[in-house]
């Protein structure tokens, strides 16, 4: 027979009897008395139901409800009115639902606001980045301008070639000739 052996960590001498936190593993999740829920999920819960409170069709049910409420309680027999002519109950019903909407509401609006910080905050980031996109293009095309500036253009090359033409040819560009050719047949005739 093989004798089992302890899977439990040994304490070394003069620590604390108890044993040592592995801290490559994780720890085993906690028994909580309070029950957890998502934040988020509440908060789109809430949206919903401010949406649903803020709709003329909750209106006209609430308000079909309430009528059908205090004729049920005026008109029916004695033994079948639940609440009978100051509507205490009625009160109290709407008392609570206004209790939780209010806050529902509230929720709802600052859920909404955070989002709208959210956005605003990217739509500044987004100008911040398209403002410096415009003013590199601007220094961009300033650069281009002052670079066409010293580019030389079509009319210029022209008007150059024609003034060196004209040089070559031996006349001025007024059309005087300054280096007269020696021979009656042309220039560099007879130079060979």
């Amino acid at each position: 027979m093989v004798p089992e052996r302890d899977t439990r960590e040994r304490v070394p001498v003069g620590v604390t009897g108890r044993p040592r936190i592995r801290l490559d593993q994780p720890l085993p999740p906690r028994r909580r008395l309070v029950p957890e829920w998502d934040p988020e999920a509440f908060g789109r819960l809430s949206e919903r139901i401010a949406r649903l409170l803020g709709t003329g069709r909750f209106i006209v049910w609430m308000t079909a409800v309430i009528i059908l409420w205090v004729l049920w309680n005026v008109a029916a027999p004695s033994g079948l009115r639940f609440d009978e002519f100051p509507f205490i109950f009625l009160t109290l019903m709407l008392s609570l639902q206004a209790s939780y909407a209010a806050p529902l509401i509230l929720l709802a609006q600052n859920r909404q606001a955070d989002r709208d910080r959210v956005n605003l905050e990217q739509d500044r980031k987004q100008n911040e980045r398209s403002i410096a996109d415009t003013e590199y293009l601007t220094r961009e095309i300033a650069a281009l301008r002052t670079g066409l500036g010293e580019v030389a253009t079509r009319d210029w090359i022209r008007s150059e070639l024609e003034g060196l033409v004209r040089e070559l040819d031996g006349r001025p560009p007024d059309g005087r000739v300054v280096f007269p050719a020696e021979h009656p047949r042309g220039r560099d005739v007879g130079d060979r």
